[in-house]
């Protein structure tokens, strides 16, 4: 197994009980190596420092009792952002209508890069209404990497949700008064 699904798999459990989902586990070298958690509220909500900081002190738990990496490594536990990497084949199907820009491992019909409007996953296959022209069916095991292009769409979305979440913490709170 790699290190980062082992990692992922000793994480994922706890913060789940936290409300979180894991996003993404990156391990980069360097003279004092990075472990990145990349973890987002599962109720949709907008993550906070305060979420950050209650997320790296229960991974550091987990890790220094598990002690999957030899050696020091610096644990950065951040947010997904709107230009969110799309990792998990549920990440294709969840976003499909925005656009995303897809790098494959290796050449497909002539090119490692893609761009276009995501149209969902079928049999395995993530389908990109491309740009350039055309429907493209890319295999998912063979992206290297996959992200959300900022758009004035997503931003809307994004606003329109934060919004929500406003509204609904405001009647929560005066619920609660």
């Amino acid at each position: 197994m790699e290190p980062t699904a082992r990692i992922e798999e000793l994480l994922a459990p706890t913060l789940e009980a936290m409300g979180f989902a894991v996003v993404r586990v990156r391990f980069s070298g360097g003279e004092k190596p990075t472990l990145q958690v990349m973890a987002e509220p599962l109720d949709g909500a907008e993550m906070t420092v305060e979420h950050c900081a209650d997320i790296s002190r229960a991974a550091s738990a987990i890790l220094d009792v598990e002690d999957p990496i030899p050696g020091a490594y610096d644990l950065e536990v951040s947010s997904p952002g709107m230009d969110r990497p799309l990792v998990k084949l549920r990440d294709f199907e969840t976003y499909a209508g925005h656009v995303a820009k897809i790098e494959l491992k290796k050449l497909r019909d002539g090119r490692k890069r893609h761009r276009g409007r995501l149209l969902g996953v079928d049999d395995g296959m993530v389908r990109l209404d491309q740009e350039s022209g055309g429907v493209a069916a890319l295999p998912f095991d063979e992206i290297a990497d996959a992200k959300l292009v900022v758009t004035d769409e997503l931003i809307a979305e994004a606003l329109r949700k934060q919004a929500g979440s406003d509204g609904n913490q405001e009647e929560e709170l005066s619920e609660n008064a």
